[in-house]
């Protein structure tokens, strides 16, 4: 393949390490290979990614809220809401203050201790997401057509373990 080729098809990554490596021709540049693509993957699909949400009138983290309702069942306090989706308290509050006047999401008040908040899927909640699931995941399933499925399970192994070893070193820093 001729070099003109090579540089027409490399991702954004390739062509800023690249650049790297002419300023700092001694780094161990290896990790931004991951990181940064990594970082941009996550950038693309969260953008693309929401295109049926979007057209739902519900953001990512909204969806995702409304997931981890469903999957969990019954049910969660904010704080498990924001141990689920991964999100800080404030950020789960917010989301959910959203959903509660959209009517998806409902609130109950534990009788014994009224500072604690119980969350649920109203039937309209229910109702949205079994209908909204499968269109997110066909389309989720299309952006990643291009991408065999030998190697699309070898890629979800592969972030599997970096996800084990971050959570590791990370965990607690996030929610």
């Amino acid at each position: 393949m001729n070099t003109a080729r090579r540089r027409s098809e490399q991702d954004a990554v390739a062509i800023a390490l690249r650049q790297w490596r002419r300023v700092l021709p001694d780094a161990d540049l290896d990790t931004i290979a991951v990181i940064g693509r990594l970082t941009r993957c996550t950038a693309l699909l969260q953008h693309a990614g929401d295109a049926p949400l979007g057209r739902a009138g519900v953001s990512r983290p909204e969806f995702d809220i409304l997931c981890a309702l469903l999957r969990v069942g019954g049910e969660l306090t904010p704080g498990r809401l924001a141990r689920e989706t991964f999100a800080s308290g404030a950020a789960v509050t917010k989301r959910l203050r959203r959903l509660e006047d959209g009517g998806l999401v409902a609130r109950r008040v534990d009788e014994r201790d009224r500072r604690v908040a119980h969350l649920s899927l109203t039937d309209a909640g229910r109702e949205f997401i079994m209908r909204l699931l499968p269109e997110q995941l066909e389309y989720e399933t299309a952006l990643l057509a291009g991408l065999p499925a030998e190697r699309e399970r070898e890629l979800a192994d592969l972030l599997g373990e970096l996800l084990l070893l971050l959570e590791g070193r990370l965990g607690g820093l996030i929610g």
